[in-house]
């Protein structure tokens, strides 16, 4: 019978990432993710370390105060699903504190790096709804879906 990795210490050191990420720490993204990573959200769908680092830094041109906080995860072989809360406040439109809940699933490498990073939440709800004028048409499209 094989045995299985366990990657623990490597999602520890993921959440740890995301728990203290800044503008100086995007380019840890080289340490933690494959070169040749796979890194999917509502609006991007990217691979490797260039792109993805990317995201990050735009993420800050975008928002104050940017912070991911993970409220729960889950680990098993080579695969592990984190639920977050991420706060900001936007650059545009609406500067109040903002909330955005999700969740992530990634896959770890055989050298233990994130290989596959696929976030699911629900940009419509947790951000469109949000926007002045746009938060009133998302809601009533969603109140015509429920009839």
């Amino acid at each position: 019978m094989s045995e299985e990795r366990n990657y623990e210490g490597e999602l520890a050191r993921l959440v740890h990432f995301y728990e203290n990420l800044s503008l100086r720490t995007v380019p840890e993204v080289r340490a933690i993710y494959a070169p040749d990573a796979s890194f999917k959200d509502p609006f991007n769908e990217v691979r490797g370390h260039a792109a993805i680092v990317h995201i990050f830094e735009h993420m800050y041109v975008q928002v104050y105060e940017p912070g991911f906080r993970v409220v729960s995860q889950i680990g098993r072989a080579d695969e592990a699903f984190l639920t977050w809360e991420f706060r900001f406040r936007m650059k545009r439109l609406v500067s109040v504190p903002q909330c955005v809940r999700g969740a992530t699933h990634i896959r770890f490498d055989a050298d233990g790096l994130v290989s596959m990073h696929r976030d699911y939440w629900d940009a419509a709800e947790e951000l469109y709804e949000k926007l002045p004028l746009l938060g009133g048409f998302m809601r009533l499209l969603k109140n015509a879906a429920r009839r």
